[in-house]
């Protein structure tokens, strides 16, 4: 039963300092510990594309001590956290709790206006990706007023409590083993692109996110992002690039031929990252299903995503105005 008691947090006091370069050992060290941090947070990530967004990452230190960090950029009078990742969020170390995150959101506010700020959007870290609970930022926006303005849907798979397989998709994977198609680990990201890049102009009108160089350059630093490709006759019909977390295995992108479409090549690369490659890790997680600040619902892309096992999980968007 809870019970309500006076605010001991009015004492508190933070220091904010903007990200400069020089502090880029300082931050990696802190993420790579941290309870909710991921490689997305790592400045070697995050720097690849500083062209494009004006960087507005900032420091928290209590009495000398670093005890988090905000990944985050800025265009104009409005600071996202972060407009360049899937998402961002207060990155915490061990030390810092409820009480603590709630008074950095109440002085960072006060920061953030005296910088000239009137909107905060704020991405938080979903919870799949926690090495252990960080929510406290939910509930210190909460109280500041912030409003929940998007919500996607997402397909996640918790491995130790994973649903069967429907079996449209066991007799795809039968299929696509008579069919003789094998899955291999690869570094042909060339390859690849083209099919993604076919793929997603033919069905979908867009790009992908990232251009090859950018993927290539990011693996290069990044072992944690990986390409599996499904073949047949030694030619690649399907493939996948991984982000592999601490807690989640993330489908980042997939692309396939229509002799993927036809021998089921898809689905037995895709069983074989869940149940083999990546079934140590706690979650599988597949991406959107959603799209127009979560509006739009594409339910069938949301059901074939669900027949291998999983269910929602949510991303989503906080916004705070500032005055």
């Amino acid at each position: 039963m809870a019970t309500c008691a006076k605010n001991r947090t009015t004492g508190m006091s933070f220091t904010f300092t903007a990200y400069q370069p020089a502090h880029a050992d300082t931050w990696n060290r802190f993420n790579q510990s941290s309870r909710n941090g991921t490689f997305l947070f790592d400045r070697g990530y995050m720097d690849y594309h500083a062209d494009r967004f004006t960087d507005a990452s900032i420091l928290i230190e209590k009495e000398g001590q670093l005890l988090a960090m905000l990944p985050a950029s800025r265009e104009g009078s409005t600071v996202v956290s972060h407009g360049g990742l899937t998402f961002g969020g207060l990155i915490l170390g061990d030390k810092s709790g409820a009480a603590d995150v709630k008074a950095i959101f109440e002085q960072l506010k006060d920061w953030l206006m005296v910088s000239g700020v009137t909107k905060f959007i704020y991405k938080p870290v979903p919870h799949i990706y926690h090495r252990m609970p960080s929510e406290e930022d939910l509930y210190a926006l909460h109280r500041l007023g912030a409003k929940t303005t998007r919500v996607d849907v997402s397909t996640t798979i918790q491995q130790s409590a994973r649903l069967p397989l429907a079996k449209g998709r066991k007799h795809a994977i039968g299929k696509a083993k008579k069919a003789g198609i094998t899955v291999q680990k690869s570094e042909d990201f060339a390859s690849f692109w083209q099919m993604l890049t076919h793929n997603l102009a033919d069905r979908h009108a867009v790009k992908p996110t990232h251009s090859v160089e950018e993927m290539q350059l990011l693996a290069s630093r990044f072992p944690q992002i990986q390409l599996f490709m499904a073949y047949l006759a030694d030619q690649p019909v399907a493939g996948v690039v991984v982000y592999d977390y601490a807690q989640v295995t993330h489908t980042q992108y997939i692309g396939l031929t229509d002799v993927a479409r036809e021998t089921g090549a898809l689905d037995a690369l895709l069983e074989h990252l869940i149940s083999d490659a990546f079934a140590h890790r706690p979650y599988f997680n597949f991406g959107i299903s959603t799209c127009n600040r979560g509006l739009s619902f594409n339910e069938g892309l949301a059901a074939q995503k669900e027949m291998f096992g999983g269910r929602t999980s949510i991303l989503q968007w906080l916004e705070l105005e500032l005055t």
